[in-house]
């Protein structure tokens, strides 16, 4: 499998001149624990993460130092302190280093750069603008399919899952969408909380009536 196979499309992303108080509330809203930070052309130019807020002086986790601490860090080190700890816009307080992958790298690939940076998640770009990302909850979900067999009757498991996300994005009753859908040998997985029985029903209907489809493991619960 290729990070085209598991990866996130629909991205929340912030510009590097935004509020870090709107970056805050997106983090909390949209339940991830980092965003990337693209320009006005759509190229990756860092990552904010909750690491980059755990610092910051309105919650009074400020990093302190004594005297002699201080004077023996390097003034770099501290410029870089007090910028997380008091910037307001995002370019002050992003990680400016980005791990990134293409939607052709293999998802052995993916781990071996999640495992080697120790990071959560990989923007993954087309033609240098971002196209999705894959976590590791994506790895584990795709692990957690990889007993089903292969098979190459059909549409592919990759037009599969294009489909149905392309038909997931026309729908105004559901904001369920790539991060909860794997498909493997034509069968859809779907994770994640649903909002209502009629979601439920409604997801189901629409996973099941995508040509090439062979079966739906329900994999999702209630959030009602």
């Amino acid at each position: 499998m290729k990070a085209m196979d598991v990866m996130v499309r629909d991205v929340i992303t912030v510009r590097p001149d935004d509020e870090v108080a709107a970056a805050i509330k997106l983090l909390a809203e949209h339940d991830v624990s980092a965003l990337p930070v693209v320009d006005d052309g759509g190229k990756v130019v860092g990552v904010i993460s909750e690491a980059d807020l755990m610092r910051r002086e309105e919650i009074g986790t400020e990093r302190h130092r004594s005297w002699w601490l201080e004077v023996m860090t390097p003034g770099a080190t501290l410029a870089g302190e007090f910028a997380k700890a008091h910037g307001r816009k995002v370019r002050e307080i992003m990680s400016d280093t980005v791990v990134s992958a293409t939607e052709e790298t293999p998802l052995g690939e993916i781990a071996g750069l999640l495992e080697k940076h120790r990071i959560k998640r990989v923007p993954i770009l087309r033609d240098g603008k971002l196209a999705g990302i894959v976590s590791r909850s994506n790895l584990i979900q795709a692990l957690a399919t990889s007993d089903v067999a292969a098979g190459s009757d059909g549409p592919s498991d990759r037009s599969i899952r294009g489909e149905l996300l392309d038909r997931l994005g026309e729908q105004a009753w559901t904001d369920f969408g790539s991060r909860n859908v794997i498909v493997r040998d034509g069968v859809v997985h779907l994770w994640g909380l649903i909002g209502s029985p009629q979601a439920h029903k409604a997801l189901l209907a629409l996973a099941e009536q995508v040509a090439g489809v062979k079966s739906v493991s329900d994999e999702t619960f209630p959030a009602y």
